[in-house]
């Protein structure tokens, strides 16, 4: 008694084709989202720059005074800096001002 032999030649794809839908369901919903969000991260953490006030993924807020290759150097407290690796930075609060134009200053010269 053999029910897979009498059966048609479609059906025997059915499961292949739940599976691979629920792969594309998974890549759609949990995979590509989190690529995104990692993306974001390291565009995030690669660009910070000294003034910006964060915060890393244990809740310190400090503000960054130095930025190296793999590492940020944030000041937590008047005086007090600590190193933290560039990954360990979860969001920037505040981005430092700065400068859109160069602003070229004009003195008044005294003619004599």
């Amino acid at each position: 008694m053999f029910y897979a032999a009498e059966g048609s030649g479609a059906g025997s794809f059915t499961p292949i084709l739940m599976i691979a839908l629920l792969f594309g369901v998974m890549y759609f919903m949990m995979i590509r989202p989190q690529q995104k969000r990692r993306r974001e991260a390291e565009a995030m953490q690669s660009g910070l720059s000294i003034g910006d006030e964060v915060v890393t993924i244990g809740g310190l807020y400090g503000t960054v005074s130095g930025v190296e290759d793999d590492s940020v150097l944030l000041e937590v407290a008047p005086g007090v800096q600590t190193r933290y690796a560039r990954p360990a930075i979860a969001r920037v609060v505040t981005k430092a001002e700065r400068p859109t134009e160069p602003v070229a200053e004009e003195t008044d010269a005294v003619k004599e």
